[in-house]
């Protein structure tokens, strides 16, 4: 497993490894990666839920409960729900976004798969998506798992950014450059 050191340093990755290591020994990566997801939609979607995971006034214990009534809600599975348990004990709720993101960087690493994102002016069609996916996928050697997102201030073009790897295609940049060399 090529998992970057800077992942398994952080606290996050030192949790999400964990994880990781237990959903692999029983054989629920999958379901553990769908529990997160439903977790991440939760604290994305409800301001209680996320101020619950960081309120430091709240008891272990509270923060367990009110986890676990979470996790039966949600129907996650125990290994997730002991684990959010385990958080709780731990005072360690408020690293759960970046337990989420780091566990998905270490599941797609074991699959070979590498995440990217590309920003571009204007919304792209799905063929331009796909095609820009086949194209970054040959390129890197492995499967590319893409994000779309628009920023109008880009003014056309693309910026792709993979790993820590940046491809600055946009408009905007060569606008930029132009007006440097100009000053010269």
């Amino acid at each position: 497993m090529d998992i970057s050191a800077g992942i398994k340093a952080s606290l996050a990755g030192r949790y999400a490894s964990a994880l990781f290591d237990l959903a692999s020994e029983n054989g629920t990566v999958t379901a553990v990666e769908s529990d997160l997801e439903k977790l991440a939609a939760a604290l994305g979607e409800s301001a209680d839920l996320a101020a619950l995971t960081t309120n430091p006034e709240l008891a272990r214990d509270v923060q367990g409960k009110v986890m676990a009534a979470v996790a039966k809600k949600l129907k996650l599975s125990p290994l997730t729900t002991n684990f959010l348990g385990v958080l709780a004990a731990n005072r360690r709720l408020a690293k759960l976004p970046a337990i989420i993101s780091a566990f998905k960087a270490i599941a797609a690493a074991q699959r070979g798969e590498v995440s990217a994102t590309v920003t571009s002016a204007h919304p792209l069609s799905a063929t331009q998506l796909t095609a820009l996916k086949n194209k970054l996928t040959a390129r890197e050697g492995r499967t590319v798992m893409l994000t779309a997102s628009v920023d109008p201030d880009l003014l056309g073009g693309l910026v792709v950014t993979i790993g820590s790897q940046r491809i600055d295609a946009s408009i905007r940049t060569r606008l930029n450059s132009l007006a440097k060399a100009m000053q010269a």
